[in-house]
């Protein structure tokens, strides 16, 4: 959303978190979400490395649907490697939300502008959108599928129908 949400990315601090999640909370496995593919590799690392599951979920927010599957694809080249080396641990998001935080499927050219439309809550009510979306997650899917062999996802929103 235009600014970075943890602006210092300490390694250390990342593996302390994972630490808590698995043994203090219990958790078996974790959503890694970041712009930054680097940062989603580097926590992503630490919590494989701790037994966890991990979903990653790089997410590019109010771009079009060509500069998302582009960015999807080049991230899904570099995720392959965190597959390879923890196989059946790790599932790939190709994308979250896609109605609210991608240009092209509701008008407008930010998450703002979509959601404060007039007609937002008539385009939802309807399932106008989801013809689009799913026509992008075919792109991102065939895209992904190039570099990313292991298991895919999609984080949806309650009125998105996804095939």
């Amino acid at each position: 959303m235009g600014f970075n949400w943890r602006p210092v990315f300490d390694p250390k601090i990342v593996h302390r978190e994972l630490e808590i999640i698995k043994s203090d909370l219990h958790c078996n496995a974790v959503i890694i979400t970041a712009l930054d593919v680097g940062r989603i590799v580097t926590a992503a690392t630490a919590a494989l490395e701790e037994g966890l599951e991990v979903w990653l979920s790089p997410l590019l927010w109010d771009k079009s649907e060509d500069e998302t599957v582009a960015y999807l694809a080049k991230a899904a080249g570099r995720l392959e490697a965190l597959r390879k080396q923890w196989p059946d641990k790790v599932v790939l998001s190709v994308g979250g939300e896609s109605t609210l935080f991608m240009q092209g499927i509701l008008p407008g050219k930010n998450l703002m502008q979509r959601v404060r439309s007039p007609k937002f809550r008539a385009s939802i009510m309807s399932g106008e959108h989801n013809a689009p979306l799913n026509a992008f997650l075919g792109k991102a899917v065939t895209a992904v599928r190039k570099e990313f062999k292991g298991k895919l996802t999609y984080h949806s929103l309650i009125w998105e129908k996804v095939d």
